[in-house]
């Protein structure tokens, strides 16, 4: 896949597990498909109601994800997963850098995704697991304008209720695909080498959107 479609794909993931992953949590025993469900729809309209989201406005958007999305995905195990058997070597620093600029590529991949979100809503498929399950798949369905979109999340019980830590759209799992990048980024120059290559990629997406 090239980079320029890998980056449609992350960022219709993402804008869509934003839809799913926002507002309040309820009962810490809220089930994994009754939460996206719920929440899909409280930050749909969210998004509906705020213009300056939809303007693609980056601190609106940055904070949106700060307090609606963060809290409800298991961050350090997405970069740790993406990373692969070199997160274990790497030192607690170069473990808060990963995930720092690996949260800020993020964000700002779906930045302007996120402003096209209009009148999309979310089909959530009937979850098959049995009650004393830890990790399941929510599979879903973004029906908008043109074909519905398969989006499917891992998710984990954990005692702050469940939390994201991967995301499938259309087939393809996001953590899969960043750690084949990562890893010949790390063969060629070292954990170092690939912090240093996020923090120049964000450097440069800061610079366009000061340009915009």
């Amino acid at each position: 896949m090239n980079r320029r479609i890998f980056n449609h794909v992350v960022g219709v993931s993402l804008t869509l597990a934003l839809l799913a992953a926002g507002g309040p949590v309820l009962a810490a025993e809220e089930a994994p498909d009754a939460l996206i469900k719920r929440s899909s729809t409280e930050v749909l309209d969210s998004i509906r109601a705020d213009k300056a989201i939809q303007a693609g406005d980056m601190g609106r958007i940055m904070a949106l994800v700060d307090n609606k999305v963060m809290p409800h995905v298991n961050f350090t195990r997405m970069t740790a997963a993406a990373v692969g058997r070199n997160w274990r070597q790497a030192t607690p620093e170069q473990k808060k850098r990963l995930q720092d600029e690996f949260k800020t590529l993020l964000i700002r991949t779906y930045s302007g995704a996120l402003s096209q979100v209009k009148d999309q809503t979310v089909s959530v498929k009937p979850l098959r697991a049995s009650p004393e399950d830890t990790e399941v798949v929510v599979r879903t369905e973004v029906i908008g304008r043109g074909d519905p979109i398969q989006l499917d999340y891992r998710m984990e019980k954990t005692p702050a209720n469940w939390k994201i830590y991967d995301l499938n759209v259309l087939g393809i799992w996001l953590v899969e695909t960043y750690r084949t990048q990562f890893a010949q980024e790390i063969s060629a120059k070292g954990i170092d080498g690939l912090i240093a290559a996020l923090a120049q990629r964000n450097k440069a997406n800061n610079n366009g959107d000061k340009k915009s």
